[in-house]
């Protein structure tokens, strides 16, 4: 058997993932070099706390200099996980100007300057890979660049975000309402003590950028994405999707329109039950690709933790040594600015509450402004109160954002109307 050939990694950060990443070389090296021949060592580790005991990473070869490490002649790959966006991205700019590739799972980082980065790694004939930066314990960002590449894709919607799909799974087999379940996911360590960026949909929404730019070609940004979270869901929204054949899921949807213009957006959305989403539970993800040769694939496993995400990196650090051996390396080619399309000009399928007087003629009225402002209606459930009022729940037929945000704003003027309640995308029939 030929000898193996060494590939020396610098790691950036040694949190969770970046500890699950050392113990996982570790392991797996010997198993790694029997089938490629390259054998992987973590030779240093840049920390910020060079006290702090690490399980399976030895204290030699820890450090507080992260610029050195970049910049080590002995060292061939640099993988990153010390998150943050700043200073991150001057240490991987500066690991490209070295020649070295460079794994990430930063899905913030990327979304502000995936074009950048790209570029770089580009013009300095080495890897930028980044499987862990979304959905992180699934493999679907190599299919998406590479076995997908022929495909047309024209819609991936996804389960992005492991704390809300846990939170919202709660709240529809066990009653929970939005304070519970929140409580309970921080508990288990799902969400974090401020878990503003899951709960307001933006760690999800970062994700949609990269899909969207890596499934259009086109740079799509954070700023790009339309972003709702799941704040204002109840527990009521919930039972009222279930009655209706639906359940409530965070989803980051792109897509790509006959003119070339993209969209991307977030927000919590009704999903029919016999959907493949619909039956992703806890804090699992999944991402649906809809193209017109392979019609639908869908990718499902773990969204989030050490481990992993770890397993996705290892990957990530086998392909870059390889193609570091082969003196080859992947590109995305150029990326020109997006062509965004607006919600406001986006359709979709909507569900509506509005709480209005029983009284007769009431539902011809508001039945009326639906139909004064293009947007059909394909059902509507009527349940009276004994203070003479009624709530009617609609679901629409497809209609442009700007249409039905325009029957929400005439139906909040009318005198019957008490409160123009919940707005929910219905997405999947």
């Amino acid at each position: 058997m030929e000898e193996t050939q060494s590939v020396r990694l610098g790691v950036l950060g040694c949190g969770t993932v970046g500890t699950s990443f050392c113990q996982l070389i570790n392991e797996r090296a010997p198993e790694i070099a029997r089938r490629t021949g390259l054998s992987l060592e973590v030779v240093q580790v840049a920390v910020r706390d060079m006290t702090k005991t690490r399980d399976g990473v030895d204290p030699a070869i820890l450090t507080n200099d992260s610029a050195a490490l970049v910049e080590r002649p002995d060292v061939d790959i640099i993988i990153e996980t010390m998150g943050g966006v700043d200073h991150t991205r001057e240490l991987v700019l500066r690991a490209f100007a070295a020649g070295k590739p460079v794994v990430t799972a930063n899905k913030e980082l990327l979304a502000l300057h995936m074009p950048e980065l790209f570029a770089s790694a580009a013009e300095a004939g080495v890897d930028l890979e980044l499987e862990a930066s979304v959905a992180a314990g699934l493999p679907f960002i190599r299919a998406l660049r590479e076995s997908l590449i022929g495909e047309e894709i024209t819609r991936v919607m996804g389960i992005l975000n492991g704390t809300t799909n846990y939170m919202l799974s709660q709240m529809t087999e066990n009653g929970a309402d939005y304070d519970e379940a929140l409580a309970e996911a921080q508990q288990l360590g799902f969400a974090e003590a401020d878990p503003t960026a899951d709960v307001g949909g933006f760690d999800a929404g970062s994700k949609a950028a990269i899909i969207a730019t890596l499934a259009f070609g086109q740079a799509v940004r954070a700023g790009d994405v339309h972003i709702e979270g799941i704040e204002s869901i109840t527990a009521d929204d919930i039972a009222n999707a279930q009655r209706l054949g639906y359940v409530i899921k965070l989803l980051g949807v792109v897509e790509k329109n006959a003119d070339g213009s993209v969209a991307a957006r977030v927000h919590p959305t009704m999903v029919p039950v016999d959907h493949p989403l619909a039956s992703v539970r806890d804090s699992f993800n999944a991402v649906f690709v809809e193209g017109g040769g392979v019609d639908q694939v869908m990718f499902y496993g773990r969204g989030a933790g050490g481990h992993p995400t770890a397993a996705m990196m290892v990957g990530d650090a086998v392909n870059a040594a390889i193609n570091l051996q082969s003196g080859c390396n992947n590109e995305l080619g150029q990326l020109p600015a997006a062509n965004v399309r607006s919600i406001d000009d986006i359709s979709s399928a909507f569900y509506l509450s509005v709480d209005a007087n029983d009284q007769p003629g009431v539902l011809a009225e508001i039945a009326g402004v639906f139909g004064n402002h293009g947007v059909s209606i394909g059902s509507m459930e009527q349940e009276n109160a004994d203070d003479g009022s009624a709530r009617l729940v609609f679901i629409t037929h497809e209609a442009v954002e700007r249409d039905f945000r325009s029957t929400l704003a005439d139906l909040d003027q009318l005198d019957a109307v008490k409160t123009v309640g919940q707005v929910l995308r219905v997405i999947g029939s």
